[in-house]
């Protein structure tokens, strides 16, 4: 182990606690960075199943600088956003993606859980690419972690050392509780089923073949009701995941788990006898239907401790409204990545951890606070948010609300040397055209300027 406190970049030795998608993120990020990296998941497959990911351009551009091939997770680039009447199934919102690249530089991405999750896997694990491949070490499930000295014991009995010590063990996280978070949580006022539909089968009944929108739908959420289903096409189009939101007085299942026996379709189509028809044929095809736990979790008031940080869910769980809690994790792995590259990091990681907590949770949490309130009201959620001139929009803060703007305008680069110069009693040399990585000219759809609004 290098001394602590040794000046100058060095190489660390770094534990990642998870292999789901932001573990394997920050493993490719601390990797390309230099760092010798090991990643231990608790179970026996590391890969996780399911769903559909959603991955915007603020998420996109790290897969794109760290190199990953994003064409092995097979995704669907999205070409719109579009609400839908609960009853008629004719559009009420649209927002166009049409110049989303040409605008972010980068496409709006929708991956199938899995197929992301092993583009991942390759990039940290396999030989080529830039830096050491990150070692995956299976049935090691955190038990416990000497935060000073960076020893973390797993259950198994085995132990070991490491300079970092990054949680990226989900919303059940270990690494939380270790550092002394006991989140305040709730359940949510909605439940959700998920389902899957394959096109083929949907296209082969005589139903709305949706993948050819190339679109992430909605039907209802207009009215302030919990009633809502989300559609998202991943594989290509050929395959169709829903999510299916209700009242929770309607069906509890905050005490039940992914992975159980699938419910029938039957319990699932009990919720919607309105439903637009066509969607509602898509769901009584529907297989592999799952109950998806929410919770509501308040902001937790430091994501470090120690050599220790929390990344993705373990650091900031949010609810699913804003489909940004895999750019969440996304970001938080290339904020680590930046801090300790050959350009930022000076040798002592409790320094890089403090300012990688100062970056990264107040936008965190901003987002998670959004997505709390895009749960009942569609017109928060990023995209709709823009449609200011629709006649059914209406949100609770217009200067308050998340943009599309505030989200891929984005600079990390600029916010960490922003804090950094703030640190050594510098001037920040760009402070004219960024504030806390906002272009201060970046203009919100009603004409504010996004800094203008964070001054608040």
């Amino acid at each position: 182990m290098t001394p602590p406190h040794a000046y100058g970049w060095r190489r660390l030795n770094v534990g990642v606690v998870g292999g789901g998608i932001g573990g394997m993120s920050v493993a490719i990020a601390l990797r390309r960075a230099g760092h010798e990296v090991t990643i231990y998941e608790r179970n026996d497959f590391a890969g996780e199943v399911g769903a559909s990911v959603s991955c915007a351009a603020n998420g996109t551009r790290w897969l794109h600088e760290w190199e990953v091939d994003v064409a092995k997770g097979d995704p669907v680039v999205l070409r719109k956003l579009i609400n839908r009447d609960w009853k008629t199934g004719e559009p009420v919102s649209v927002y166009s993606l049409d110049d989303y690249e040409e605008r972010w530089g980068y496409v709006y991405n929708m991956f199938h859980r899995q197929y992301m999750h092993a583009m991942l896997k390759e990039s940290a694990l396999e030989e080529k690419g830039k830096g050491t491949p990150a070692k995956l070490l299976v049935h090691h499930q955190c038990k416990d972690i000497d935060l000073v000295n960076g020893v973390i014991t797993f259950t198994n009995g085995e132990t070991a050392q490491h300079d970092l010590i990054v949680g990226a063990d989900g919303i059940g996280s270990a690494v939380r509780n270790i550092i002394g978070l006991n989140p305040e949580k709730r359940p949510s006022e909605s439940s959700c089923l998920h389902t899957n539909v394959l096109t083929a089968d949907a296209v082969r009944l005589g139903l709305v073949d949706y993948s050819q929108n190339s679109a992430l739908e909605y039907w209802g959420g207009q009215e302030g009701k919990w009633d809502k289903i989300v559609l998202s096409p991943c594989n290509g189009g050929r395959l169709l995941s829903y999510y299916c939101f209700f009242p929770r007085s309607q069906g509890d299942y905050t005490n039940q788990t992914w992975g159980t026996e699938d419910r029938p379709v039957e319990e699932l189509l009990a919720q919607y006898p309105e439903l637009d028809r066509q969607v509602f044929g898509h769901l009584s095809i529907g297989k592999e239907i799952q109950p998806w736990r929410l919770w509501v979790h308040e902001p937790y008031p430091y994501i470090t401790r120690g050599l220790a940080c929390l990344l993705g869910d373990a650091g900031h769980p949010m609810m699913p409204h804003q489909s940004q809690g895999a750019c969440m994790a996304i970001e938080d792995a290339a904020a680590l990545g930046i801090l300790f590259d050959k350009d930022h990091f000076m040798g002592d990681v409790n320094e890089s951890l403090s300012i990688y907590q100062e970056v990264r949770l107040p936008r965190a949490t901003k987002v998670q606070s959004a997505a709390a309130k895009a749960a009942y009201n569609i017109n928060e959620r990023i995209g709709f948010s823009s449609n200011t001139d629709n006649k059914l929009y209406n949100v609770e803060d217009e200067k308050g609300k998340l943009t599309i703007e505030e989200m891929n305008g984005y600079d990390m680069y600029k916010h960490i040397d922003e804090v950094l110069a703030r640190r050594k009693g510098q001037s920040f040399k760009e402070k004219e055209k960024f504030q806390d990585g906002i272009p201060v000219d970046l203009k919100l759809p009603n004409g504010t300027l996004v800094v203008e609004v964070a001054r608040l």
